[in-house]
């Protein structure tokens, strides 16, 4: 594979993509899908970057395994004397400790690889001649062992003339430990390795959770090394067998397996050097061979990418069902708040709002029923008579406004709280509707709702105004709404506004018909036939123009909760799940 800068713009455009995506809804798919995204970005941070980068880096040899395996004695084994704390206290191994070449300083000290950990230059205590295997000694600035769980941020680096140049070991934490912490930096260390020395021992070869990570490794197609520990000599051939078969049958064949008898260990806690021999010489020639070394980080780089380019795909998908996801949660809520202003529209047009208090100050306002009853066709004597009533001293048509605004506003609140507990409920209804919800509860208005209904109210009535001065600045009508006045016209005009429906335009339907018919005659006396309908028609728009905007600021409570970038996401996750599969085809 080669170290193109367009595989490295790709893979880095990836991290970041990756690092972007919300998945914040209970989906069945979703908490797999965020640990994906969690191991990826780490393994794109930790290996996949650094080794595209350098394919001429040392090769990082993680030694890892299942607690007890022997790791860490076969660590010390592998250079000689002790480096690393080996013992029967559970966890042992906690701080990863890192062995190199001293010439080779300069690759691990840059955090080119695991660039999360800080570093820690470690230098090799001896050990006391009669130590046994839990008190071995440990690199400066190790901590004993101890079941402490919180987070290991540092990896210790130790110069080790022992390890040949080439190939640098790793002495990683257990894969069962029981720590959770432990755990988790086992996995990230592997992750991040050109080659895996896995050890286990004759007791324990077919645990299922190193199986589980062999499983993974080969998935990623990368090199593995199996050392067989404390294998008893009589037990040797039917153990090792049998190991091989499970390796072959998992498609792991390939892996080479070293088997350590079991000894006594000497006096420091180490292993007779002749135990060790096989894999240290095995190690010794890839670290002579620059081919074979080359060879091994490109074949597990490209397992590693190809199974990011899996990884991301199925991320893609997951991300594509939160879309879906929260585009019906939020279908749900406009469909909500659209009905709500279904309803306030409807409750403006039916003459319901000429009802009650409304009707009471426009009657008040322009006259008894003996005013109804002296209506006539005729515009112009219904105009003289309209004009000699209004030059009294009728009462205020700021009542009528005012009685306008509280029922309109009345009819608004109310609606915008049905709303709200219709989406409230239907977000209950739903697994990730009541998770985006949580303990709040949003089934009523939002506080300061009602004041901003009262606003928007008197600016639509100031609107109306507005309307009326502006058609009223012809010479041949200013006289006639000057003489009516500009606030009588407009309580005129919001009455027409209110009763604008198919057959409500006759006083056989009742007072409030003759109500509308009032303010419509007035209104035509003054500006003509087609201009009322103009005036009514641009009024009514303006209100429900204002009402959709109140409940649409109104129902973003709900959907700021959503993540609809996550189906935007998708679409580019998916493309870059098969560009990762072009670039590892082209190698």
């Amino acid at each position: 594979m080669e170290t193109q800068p367009a595989g490295v713009r790709l893979l880095e455009d990836v991290r970041r993509d990756l690092a972007a995506v919300s998945l914040p809804l209970a989906l069945p798919t979703a908490e797999q899908a965020r640990l994906e995204i969690r191991n990826s970005v780490a393994q794109l941070d930790d290996y996949v970057l650094p080794r595209y980068r350098s394919l001429d880096a040392p090769l990082l040899a993680v030694v890892g395994g299942s607690t007890g395996a022997g790791k860490s004695t076969l660590v010390n084994a592998l250079v000689g004397h002790p480096v690393t704390r080996a013992g029967a206290i559970r966890p042992t191994t906690r701080q990863p400790i890192l062995l190199h070449h001293p010439s080779e300083a300069d690759w691990f000290e840059d955090q080119r690889v695991l660039p999360g950990l800080s570093r820690i230059r470690g230098t090799v205590v001896p050990a006391p001649a009669a130590a046994t295997p839990a008190a071995t000694a440990a690199p400066a600035g190790v901590a004993g062992p101890s079941t402490d769980t919180a987070p290991v941020t540092s990896l210790v680096l130790v110069g080790e003339p022992a390890v040949p140049a080439g190939i640098a070991l790793l002495d990683a934490p257990d894969v069962d430990s029981i720590s959770d912490e432990n755990r988790r930096l086992a996995g990230q260390l592997l992750a991040a390795a050109d080659l895996w020395i896995f050890v286990t021992t004759a007791n324990r070869y077919a645990d299922a959770v190193p199986w589980k990570l062999l499983l993974n490794a080969a998935s990623r197609d990368i090199m593995v090394a199996v050392v067989l520990d404390r294998v008893p000599p009589a037990a040797e051939a039917e153990v090792s067998e049998d190991l091989r078969s499970m390796l072959a049958r998992e498609g792991l064949g390939a892996a080479r397996l070293f088997v350590i008898p079991e000894v006594a260990l000497g006096s420091s806690g180490m292993l007779p050097g002749e135990t060790v021999e096989p894999l240290k010489a095995w190690l010794r020639g890839l670290a002579d061979d620059a081919a074979a070394r080359a060879d091994i980080a490109r074949r597990t780089l490209h397992g590693a990418v190809r199974d990011l380019g899996h990884r991301v795909g199925r991320i893609a998908d997951a991300a594509k069902e939160q879309g879906r996801a929260a585009t019906l949660l939020g279908d749900d809520v406009r469909a909500a708040y659209q009905d709500a202003g279904t309803r306030i529209i409807d409750a403006t047009k039916d003459g319901a709002l000429l009802r009650g208090e409304v009707l009471a100050r426009w009657q008040d306002f322009v006259g008894t029923g003996e005013f109804f009853r002296s209506l006539e066709q005729n515009v112009g004597r219904f105009r003289d008579r309209l004009g000699a009533f209004f030059r009294g001293e009728p009462a205020p048509a700021v009542d009528v406004e005012t009685a306008i605004e509280t029922g309109l506003h009345a009819v608004i609140v109310d609606e915008a709280a049905k709303a709200a507990e219709d989406a409230d409920q239907r977000w209950r209804s739903d697994p990730a509707g009541r998770q985006l919800l949580g303990a709040d509860d949003l089934s009523g208005t939002s506080p300061g709702f009602a004041d901003l209904v009262a606003a928007e109210i008197r600016d639509w009535q100031a609107g109306l105004m507005e309307l009326i001065r502006t058609e009223g600045q012809d010479k041949r009508t200013q006289a006639r709404w000057l003489s009516f006045g500009i606030n009588g016209l407009g309580a005129a005009l919001m009455i027409v506004v209110f009763s604008m429906t198919a057959g409500l335009t006759g006083l056989e339907i009742g007072v409030a018909g003759g109500t509308a018919v009032v303010g419509q005659k007035l209104l035509e006396a003054v500006f003509g036939e087609d201009a009322v309908r103009r005036l009514a028609r641009t009024a009514r728009d303006d209100l429900s123009s204002r009402c959709r905007s109140l409940l649409a600021a109104e129902q973003e409570r709900f959907l700021d909760r959503l993540a609809p970038e996550a189906g935007q996401a998708a679409v580019g996750l998916a493309e870059h799940a098969r560009a990762l599969t072009r670039l590892v085809d082209a190698t």
